[in-house]
Order: C-alpha cells, then structure tokens, then sequence
C-alpha cells in the first residue's frame, strides 16, 4: 500500500508530459479504463496538444453493468471481489486493450468518498492496473488520504507514474 502527497495541476501536466514522451518513443497508442476518477486521467492526457497522435480511447465506467458490457470485466468477479478490487482492476486493463487495440493502457477502480468506504475498504482505497501489449498486466494498491478531490488527483498522479514506469521499464 502506497500514499502520495496531493499533486498540484502543474505537477498533473509535468507527469502526463512524461507519459506522452514515453508512449510516443514506444510507438504506441494508449488507452484509460477509469472509475473512481471519472475520466481525469484521459483529461490530464489530452490537455496536452498532440495527444491525438497518441491517445486513442477512455472509457469510464462506474457500475458493475458498464464493467462488464464496455470492458468485459466478469461479472462474477465484480460479485466475488466487489469494483474495488486487485482482480477487476486487472479484468479492467486488459479489457480496454482488447477493445481498443491499443498498446498500453492504464485502469483505475477505487473509493473516493465521502461515502462508499467499508471497513475493508475505507474511503482512499485504490487499486491501479497498467499493462502493454504482449506483456502482463500487474496491479497495485493504495491508501490514499484527503477529501474526494484529494484522493481523486493522488490517483491521477500514481496512474501516470506507473504508465511512465511500465513503458520505459
């Protein structure tokens, strides 16, 4: 489990400016399967001018339903580990590469609060999935503090870090 210090907006577009320099070296396209971020990930990504030559795809889905439909996460995981999981992140990523086709991509499932946490999984739970083309997809978990906002930029911010990591790793 991991924690972040909340990124500010400059620090987000330093990072997706990292992101982008990889993935274009990489000679791929990327895509993002979002939950509890609703979309700021591929927003922070396409911020960036260019990004067409390099991002194909977000897709957010918050239910179980769009998962399952829009990402081909199984439903029964969804029921066995619940949306906040290490297996649906996983189900997640691999899902959007399949759609799309693209070469890497990044998913992202937790609980940003107020609401929703358990004693479980309390609000700042995270879980983040990457995965390449060709290679595997691997997961981690995090513990992020702070209000919704918080916990929402902290996992932008470590979505971004580990796309950089899984491309030029």
């Amino acid at each position: 489990m991991e924690s972040l210090s909340v990124p500010t907006d400059a620090e987000l577009t330093e990072l997706a400016q990292g992101v982008a320099e990889a993935v274009q070296a990489a000679k791929l396209m990327l895509v993002t399967a979002e939950s509890c971020t609703g979309g700021w990930i591929a927003k922070t990504l396409t911020d960036l001018a260019g990004s067409s030559a390099w991002f194909d795809a977000g897709v957010v889905t918050y239910s179980y339903e769009a998962k399952e439909a829009l990402l081909g996460v199984n439903l029964r995981t969804l029921e066995q580990t619940g949306a906040v999981s290490e297996e649906t992140a996983l189900e997640m990523v691999s899902g959007a590469l399949a759609r799309f086709g693209a070469g890497v991509a990044v998913a992202v499932t937790g609980i940003a609060g107020p609401t929703g946490g358990t004693p479980d999984k309390p609000v700042g739970t995270v879980w983040i999935s990457w995965k390449c083309r060709g290679g595997y997809a691997h997961a981690r978990h995090f513990r992020f503090g702070g209000d919704r906002e918080a916990v929402r930029r902290q996992t932008v911010a470590a979505a971004l870090v580990g796309l950089r990591k899984a491309l030029t790793e």
